[in-house]
């Protein structure tokens, strides 16, 4: 059975005082039925970790694919590691369209994460064009295959699907279309890894996920938890998305 897992990513948001909510999220879930990660600002990754305890855990938002080296402002995964974080976010949208990175770009950095011992939550996603022109299962089955690399395992690698177009803006792919991707993603890590790796690895569903919705998207097969943004910054926004998540 895949464990289940809550991902929040608090993206450019938060200092020293946020780290109260992290309290309170362990607070309400001192023995959790499922995973949790919280990936914070790297400013704040080594104090959420000492807060986070071991109900929680944490992870970085990005990571360089060399393991050191003169990469003015940028963040290896090994100092991700060293920093107490267990995963690491690649490939999100956000990155992707904002700092031009490509499959190749997400493809090493995860390598470059997996050799430091970290999860790689590797997001694919659509925009709103793509899924106009029907194009979403070609344009995931391109991301898929360009930003995961051949060393992956269920214990080191989590795919997110994120429809571009629903993050962060209210809107939300019917449960059938939800399903139809998170299906295509299985498939085809079936058919790549083979059965054994590509059943252990943990699909979340990503996109303005939100405590009145969680319950239904849920219970969607092929959906085994979700990475959350916005709804991730405050205690209770979070908590009830994990206690939907513990009921599925």
């Amino acid at each position: 059975m895949r464990r289940k897992l809550a991902a929040g990513n608090w993206k450019m948001n938060g200092t020293g005082a946020a780290l109260a909510e992290l309290e309170a999220l362990a607070a309400a879930h001192p023995a959790p039925a499922v995973d949790i990660l919280i990936c914070p600002p790297a400013t704040l990754l080594h104090r959420a970790a000492q807060v986070a305890g071991d109900a929680i855990a944490v992870g970085g938002q990005d990571c360089h694919a060399n393991a050191s080296g003169a990469h003015t402002g940028d963040t290896s995964a090994e100092m991700l590691r060293d920093a107490g974080a267990t995963a690491v976010i690649l490939g999100h949208s956000e990155r992707r369209e904002d700092h031009d990175e490509g499959n190749d770009d997400v493809r090493a950095k995860a390598r470059a994460a997996m050799e430091a011992g970290l999860i790689a939550v590797i997001c694919v996603g659509e925009s709103l064009e793509q899924r106009e022109a029907a194009n979403t299962l070609d344009i995931i089955a391109g991301q898929m295959s360009g930003s995961i690399p051949d060393q992956c395992t269920g214990e080191n690698l989590v795919v997110a699907y994120e429809p571009i177009w629903a993050i962060g803006t209210g809107k939300v792919p019917t449960l059938e279309q939800i399903g139809e991707v998170h299906d295509f993603i299985r498939t085809r890590l079936e058919r790549r890894f083979g059965e054994g790796v590509g059943r252990s690895v943990r699909l979340l569903y990503g996109g303005s996920v939100k405590p009145g919705n969680a319950a239904e998207i849920f219970g969607v097969p092929n959906v085994d938890g979700a990475l959350v943004g916005g709804a991730s910054l405050k205690a209770d926004g979070f908590s009830p998305i994990i206690t939907a998540l513990e009921s599925a």
